[in-house]
Formats: C-alpha cells, structure tokens, sequence
C-alpha cells in the first residue's frame, strides 16, 4: 500500500489527536521507566542507573532509542526486538569484543543515539537503534551526523544484516578497516513505509526526556 501526502498528514493528525497533541507542539512528553519486558519472556531489558563510560577499549556500545522493547516490541517490518538485539550481539561477540547496552531517552534521532552509545564505549564506537528498526553504527570522534555507516532504509534490513552490523562494528573497534555492509535499496520502500514509519517516529517522541541522562541496561535472553 502506498500514502499520499494528504493521507500521510490525515493520520499523524489523527494520531497527535488521540496524544493530546497539536501540530504547534515543540515538546514531546517526557516519560521514564526503571524497567521493562518484552513480551512471551523472549528478552528482558532492565534499567540500573545512570549509564558508566567505558575504560576498556575491547567494546562496543549499543544505544537503544527510548521505546526500544517498551512501547514498542517489533520493527517496521515485525521483526522481534529480541531477534534483532540478539543478532547484533551475536555478530559482536563472533568477532571476539564485549558489548554493552545504554537506553538513551534524551533523543530519538538515531545518529545522535550511535554516537551518545561511541562516547559511552570504551573501543569509541557505538551501534545506535531506532524501535522502527534504522541503525547506525558511529565513532565518538565523528561528527554526530557523520557515521561510520547508516542503514536508514529499516524496512529492507533482515536479520542476517542485522548481524553483520553487529560484526563490523565490532571490527572498527579492533582498529580494522571493514567492508561496508551491504544494504539493498528499494525506491518503493520509501512511498510504501512513510506513513507507518512517522507513526511509529512520533510514538518514540513521545518518551523523550531532554533531562534524562543515558540509562545501563542489562540484557537476559529467556
């Protein structure tokens, strides 16, 4: 299914209505939790405080957007929170460096949610996630909208990418010079996800907290 832009506009304005929002708003609500689960006990994500910045340099951060595994459980495209964290991990740990995991909640910008997790990782690089699924993976010393490399077309990045990403950024933090990975690339992506992908982006607003610093999380798989 394709939206225009007037459909686009009908159902944002639908849904600010129902958020008791209105289109002058500058400020999204703020919103914060000390943990949270995702459902069927597949993964638990648990809040314990202000997060540390890493001294070691054989890691690499991932910085989770604020609905992450909360209000939002699965990717635009339904891929499970727990898969996908888990496939990231999973291509982290292959390439024989630590991982750590930080709830960002003071943006939902994704390139800034990658290079809040660089400045936070020990190795400098960081994997950023939005909930509707785009990633990035950045260094610290990196403009925050300059990156290392951006998947900006969620609905087109499976799991097997999902890992990869994981992989490479496990190689930046090794000092190595990878390959890209390769994304796909699909001009309907974009008509097609639009609508749903500013729903999903206005929902993660809503839980920004510009005073909220970022939070250690710490992953159990069920």
């Amino acid at each position: 299914m394709t939206f225009d832009a007037n459909m686009l506009r009908g159902i944002i304005e639908e849904v600010l209505k129902e958020m008791n929002l209105d289109d002058s708003s500058t400020e999204p609500a703020a919103q914060s939790v000390t943990a949270s689960s995702l459902p069927n006990g597949k993964m638990q994500l648990t809040e314990q405080g202000v997060a540390q910045r890493g001294i070691t340099t054989d890691e690499v951060v991932i910085g989770l957007a604020p609905a992450f595994g909360r209000e939002q459980t699965k990717t635009i495209v339904d891929l499970a929170h727990d898969q996908v964290l888990r496939e990231i991990i999973a291509g982290i740990e292959e390439e024989g460096i630590k991982w750590r995991v930080i709830k960002v909640y003071r943006t939902s910008d994704v390139s800034f949610i990658a290079h809040d997790a660089a400045e936070y990782s020990g190795s400098g690089i960081g994997i950023g996630i939005q909930s509707k699924g785009t990633t990035v993976i950045h260094q610290k010393d990196l403009p925050p909208l300059s990156n290392l490399e951006l998947f900006s077309q969620a609905p087109l990045i499976d799991l097997e990418t999902y890992r990869q990403i994981g992989k490479n950024a496990a190689k930046y933090a090794k000092g190595e010079a990878p390959t890209p990975v390769p994304v796909r690339n699909d001009q309907m992506a974009r008509p097609t996800y639009q609508a749903l992908s500013a729903l999903l982006h206005i929902k993660e607003t809503q839980l920004v907290d510009n005073n909220k610093k970022p939070q250690a999380v710490v992953v159990n798989f069920q």
